[in-house]
């Protein structure tokens, strides 16, 4: 895919995300055929495009080298037109590496994930941010979330200096932040909800300026995830209040029974509805088989 940063970034603000796992062997190795499968089905429900080997995807558990694998394996399933983007983050180094392999990997764009451990001041961001924009001419979306929490002020320095810098996905949930950003920046990005169950927060987060989300339950009922994308883009108060109880307000009652479940439920809704999706890596674990056996009832209640 050729586009420009823009054209991609306006394509990604026009639907629904998808934020596929990534699929492992029992023996924890990656699984390309089973992941490729899953993506080529992914990309016939709607979604408008994909975040490989993402926080979903267990970003945090793969090798530089195995994210610049599942992000290729991505590419060469998707379709020439579905923007596929690829993740980097770590420390500044590792981070730069890991956008160059993006490219080389055909990615359309680089979500920036939180450096690793350390907390940072603002500047210290700022230079982050810009080493890896400086490293590509790929359209960089920062993921402020965690230990990198980005103001206002140091994002509009970084729209001055990086042109390539052309996406916020929030994954704090702090309101007040996102207006700020909003208010300083308006169209200079396209803005992402990013926070676990990204659902949950859609509604109110349309009236911040953020045109769509990374969806991980699109893994396993992208029907029910478009359908509900498209009513929180419409409106439809009574649609969104209904879909959150007789479904995400469940799941979410279930995620958060364990830590890292976020994950591990997206993972465990993918094998309940008979795709490959394999186990969690640790320090990830898998839900327990009675946690496993009422998700697979709550997904059955849609169908």
């Amino acid at each position: 895919m050729t586009s420009s940063p823009e054209d991609v970034m306006r394509r990604l603000g026009s639907g629904l995300l998808s934020f596929p796992v990534t699929t492992f062997h029992d023996d924890f190795s990656f699984d390309e055929r089973s992941y490729r499968d899953n993506i080529g089905w992914l990309c016939q429900h709607g979604a408008t495009g994909l975040f490989a080997a993402g926080g979903t995807g267990e970003f945090f558990s793969l090798t530089p080298t195995e994210v610049e694998r599942v992000t290729a394996a991505a590419v060469a399933e998707a379709p020439d037109d579905f923007p596929v983007i690829g993740a980097a983050g770590y420390g500044t180094a590792t981070a730069v590496e890991m956008a160059k392999a993006c490219a080389r990997a055909g990615a359309a764009g680089i979500l920036l994930l939180p450096p690793y451990l350390t907390g940072s001041p603002q500047d210290g961001l700022a230079a982050h941010v810009r080493a890896v924009c400086d490293a590509t001419d790929l359209g960089v979306i920062v993921y402020s979330r965690a230990n990198a929490v980005f103001r206002e002020d140091t994002l509009a320095g970084l729209a001055e200096t990086c042109p390539n810098l052309v996406g916020f996905k929030d994954g704090v949930g702090d309101l007040e932040l996102m207006t700020r950003v909003y208010a300083r920046l308006g169209n200079r990005f396209t803005y992402i909800g990013g926070l676990p169950t990204a659902e949950m927060f859609a509604l109110p987060y349309t009236e911040l300026g953020v045109t769509t989300y990374s969806s991980a339950i699109y893994n396993f009922v992208p029907k029910f995830a478009v359908e509900f994308y498209h009513a929180v883009r419409a409106g439809d108060r009574d649609r969104i209040y209904r879909d959150l109880n007789e479904f995400v307000i469940p799941y979410c009652k279930i995620r958060d029974r364990g830590a890292g479940y976020a994950v591990s439920i997206v993972k465990a809704g993918v094998r309940a509805i008979g795709r490959p999706a394999g186990p969690v890596r640790s320090p990830l674990r898998d839900l327990t088989p009675g946690e496993f056996a009422e998700l697979t009832e709550l997904i059955a209640k849609l169908t």
